[in-house]
């Protein structure tokens, strides 16, 4: 079976810090502890997902922009290729 290779790197980042995230909340709200220390750690770890979902989004636009440059250099060295390929066709027909 083929595997799908079609999810991105940021994608895969970015849901796996929203699991762990989500993951230390359900546990922090279980946790036996007070209500102000409970709180206090909830925003701080908020502010730290905040932070490495920035910085994971960040890293999805740098992935993004690379590719993007990759497919139009390709695209013009295709394009170019083809229209080298079609002028040496031509010249050869006036020959």
């Amino acid at each position: 079976m083929a595997r799908d290779e079609s999810v991105g790197g940021g994608t895969l980042v970015l849901a796996f810090v929203a699991g762990a995230v989500t993951g230390a909340a359900v546990a922090l709200l279980f946790a036996p502890a007070t209500g102000d220390d409970t709180r206090q750690l909830l925003a701080d770890k908020a502010r730290e997902g905040k932070l490495r979902a920035g910085d994971a989004a960040k890293q999805g636009r740098e992935f993004l922009n690379r590719q993007r440059d990759n497919l139009r250099s390709a695209v013009d060295r295709g394009r170019e290729a083809y229209h080298q390929a079609r002028d040496a066709e031509g010249s050869e027909e006036t020959v």
